[in-house]
Formats: structure tokens, sequence, C-alpha cells
């Protein structure tokens, strides 16, 4: 799977320090003694096991093949399904479409007994014209679009790809929606790289470059929880020691 990009811009006026009078703001949740908020919404983020096109990284998002497990993604996914039983947090599943997350979301769901809901929203980035091939082959046949796509986040994949910038209105729609549905709940969410950086990432506020040094393996899991007043809180990233 390729590591994606987009490109920060930004800028503003220098924040006025408040007055000597003015009380010192309450420290966000998850610093200090902040104000109660109550049980967060809180997202499991497991990624799919491997196909056989993730060895080969190769461009795989939701306008390719969809290509299911192969027998590495499968055992990955039973493995997570153990752990995640051993946990005993998980209340509800919900999934991608794509067939492979969907295979992975059924391996655990069996195991905790609970059903799976399928949300379009968590899907892939579509490729485009790039489905299955690596880096370099895209590199090869398209240069220019390449290079377009890696420095601004409003580029999309040659032949009608998402660009990210489009991908992450998607997710955050999803995630919106989804922490609504299940206020108050733990949520194991079944998905795919682009989706969990984005939401790592605008969890952490972080800079959009920040998703070309987030590593993210197959059938990882990753935890963010999400309170009432808007605060977000990464927990966990990029786990994989339940994997043999």
């Amino acid at each position: 799977m390729a590591v994606h990009d987009d490109t920060l811009t930004g800028g503003g006026d220098q924040p006025v320090p408040p007055r000597a009078s003015t009380p010192a703001p309450a420290p966000a949740v998850g610093w200090g003694s902040g104000a109660d908020m109550g049980a967060p919404t809180t997202f499991l983020l497991l990624r799919h096991g491997e196909t056989a096109l993730t060895p080969e990284k190769r461009f795989s998002g939701s306008g390719g093949s969809d290509p299911e497990l192969s027998a590495t993604g499968r055992r990955q996914a039973q493995a997570a399904a153990a752990a995640f039983a051993a946990r005993g947090t998980v209340q509800d599943i919900v999934c991608s479409p794509l067939r492979r997350c969907r295979q992975t979301a059924d391996a655990v769901a069996e195991r905790l007994g609970l059903p799976v809901t399928v949300d379009e929203g968590l899907r892939e980035t579509d490729f485009g014209a790039w489905e299955g091939l690596t880096f370099a082959e895209v590199r090869e046949r398209y240069a220019d679009d390449l290079t377009a796509w890696l420095a601004s986040p409003e580029a999309a994949p040659t032949g009608g790809g998402e660009s990210f910038v489009a991908v992450g209105e998607r997710v955050e729609a999803a995630r919106l929606r989804l922490a609504e549905g299940h206020a108050g709940r733990t949520v194991l969410a079944v998905t795919h790289v682009t989706p969990i950086k984005t939401l790592v990432r605008l969890a952490l506020g972080a800079a959009p470059q920040a998703m070309f040094r987030m590593e993210l393996s197959p059938a990882s899991a990753s935890t963010v929880a999400y309170y009432a007043d808007g605060n977000a809180s990464v927990r966990l990233f990029n786990d994989t020691s339940y994997l043999d």
C-alpha cells in the first residue's frame, strides 16, 4: 500500500496573550484534570489483513479488483479476532464494503458473536488508473500526475481517482455519523490505510505531511477516543503484538 501525502497550508496572526485577570483555560481532555465529559466513543481501527497485492506494495483501493484476503491475511484476521475477544471491549463492529475488510471483520464478528454493519464511508481511496500498479510503475507511466498528487491533497490519481481532500471529507463524515450512532460505545472499525491514517492525523491535529511518516501494517490496530466536547485522544497506533 502506498504512503500518502498532501500539502500544508495556513498561517495567520500570532495569538494574543491573555490578560493577567483572565482565568487560565481548563486543560483539554487527556491532560491533567479536565472536566468529566463522560464515556468517550472509542474507535478501534483495524486495518484488514494481507491480500496478494499487499507484499508487492501495489496500489489497492476501491476502484480495482477488490481482492480477497490471502492465506496470510486470513491467519492475521484470526489472530486479531482472538486478541479482541480476549480484551472483551468491542461492542459494535463496522467495516468498509470491500471484500478484504468484510472478511477480516467477519472473522472478529464470528468470535465475538456480533453483527457487522457496512459503511461506505470507510472504503479505501479510489486510485483510478493506478490500481494494481506499483509506485515505480505509476512513476514510469504517469510521472506528471504522480508528482502533482504527491504535492497537493487536491490532486487526484489519473483516470478519475479520488483526491485526499475528497477522501478526508468522506472519512470524517463517516466518523461523525458513526460517533453519533454509537455514542459512548467501543466500536471496531475495520478499514484501510488511508482512512486510518486520516483519522489519526485529524485527531492529533497534525500537518498533512504526517501521513508520510506513519507506518501502518496489515491487520494492525489503532485506537482513537472521541469526547463530547470534540476533543480526541489517540491511545494506540499500529499495534501488531498479537500477530505471529
